[in-house]
């Protein structure tokens, strides 16, 4: 008997197609976000799941699905995944780093040019109808060209971003990271380590790249943002809740610091009502890896997992990007 499997969210058909060469597959054609009884009721009897970010995989799932062996993200993030709940039931599990990291940088990098050069506000102005005249000072933001890029957290896409600062626009980068980079890695992005003050303080256009943990949990708060300068800009691509939104939605409206751009929000979908009732803020929701080659590259990822994970395929029993490793061999 085929082993069955679930895709939680709407995916391309090829990749449902490439699944069902191997198992019996449920979807989720009407793309629905299940409420959690909901999903577990769908993965009954199901030994395998291809999730995104916004399933929420714990404790109690995985105690009421006694068959799943594998849950698959396309995702990069996993904080929506409880690792070691699912090493403790021996579900083994996967995301989808590398395949976003340049995709993922294009779009930090131009959604902090929006918030710099004050693009989303001279738009919204543009439409309502109030352009009447030009002038000198109309709708001024900042140069990034030959400014002070800071990068807090200095992984994959951060070092893609820095590439971006230093090698297109001269920039100064500066970093902060858990760990420092190697000195040959610096010297080829043109990045120096600084402490975290130091880093608020100094860039003119901070960009956060962080990974959510419970550590990273308002890394950047009110007492952050009241280090920055106030002509500085603040854009996050990390993660809903590495920023404390209320306090820079409070920072925006003092003008504490010039701008922010986000593609990700605490309780997303939701967004902070704060956040939407300010002009010098850029917002777009959660799409950075956005691009049809880059997400089918994610998908087909996660597919490649799933079909390693079950013991199918080619590369049977290595799925390429698994989180828990050592329960390799074991679903």
């Amino acid at each position: 008997m085929r082993r069955q499997v679930l895709a939680a969210r709407a995916v391309f058909p090829e990749a449902i197609a490439r699944l069902r060469e191997h198992f019996d597959v449920e979807t989720n054609d009407s793309d629905e976000v299940w409420p959690q009884p909901e999903l577990i009721r769908r993965l009954q009897g199901k030994a395998g799941v291809f999730v995104t970010g916004t399933e929420k995989i714990d404790e109690p799932l995985l105690a009421a699905c006694p068959d799943l062996r594998a849950v698959c993200s396309m995702a990069v993030g996993y904080n929506n995944i409880d690792v070691p709940a699912c090493t403790s039931h021996g579900v083994l599990v996967s995301n989808a780093p590398d395949v976003l990291t340049e995709t993922t940088a294009d779009f930090g990098f131009a959604l902090m040019m929006a918030t710099a050069r004050r693009i989303a506000e001279s738009e919204h102005f543009l439409r309502r109808g109030e352009w009447t005249k030009w002038s000198v000072d109309m709708f001024a933001g900042s140069d990034v060209h030959g400014a002070t890029l800071g990068v807090l957290g200095m992984g994959r896409i951060g070092q893609a971003i820095a590439r971006r600062g230093a090698l297109g626009f001269g920039m100064k980068v500066l970093y902060h990271n858990r760990s420092r980079l190697d000195a040959a890695v610096e010297a080829q992005l043109g990045a120096r380590w600084v402490d975290k003050a130091t880093l608020l303080r100094d860039c003119d256009h901070l960009v956060i790249v962080v990974p959510y943990s419970a550590a990273s949990h308002h890394l950047v708060g009110t007492a952050e943002l009241a280090l920055m300068k106030p002509t500085a800009t603040l854009t996050n691509i990390a993660r809903g809740g590495v920023v404390d939104d209320a306090a820079l939605a409070a920072a925006l409206r003092t003008r504490r610091i010039a701008a922010a751009g986000l593609d990700v929000f605490e309780g997303e979908p939701q967004v902070h009502p704060a956040l939407l009732t300010v002009p010098n803020v850029v917002l777009t929701p959660h799409i950075a890896s956005a691009s049809i080659p880059t997400r089918r590259a994610m998908a087909d990822l996660a597919v490649d997992n799933l079909i390693a994970a079950l013991g199918a395929g080619p590369s049977a029993g290595k799925p390429p990007t698994a989180l828990n490793p050592a329960l390799l061999g074991h679903a």
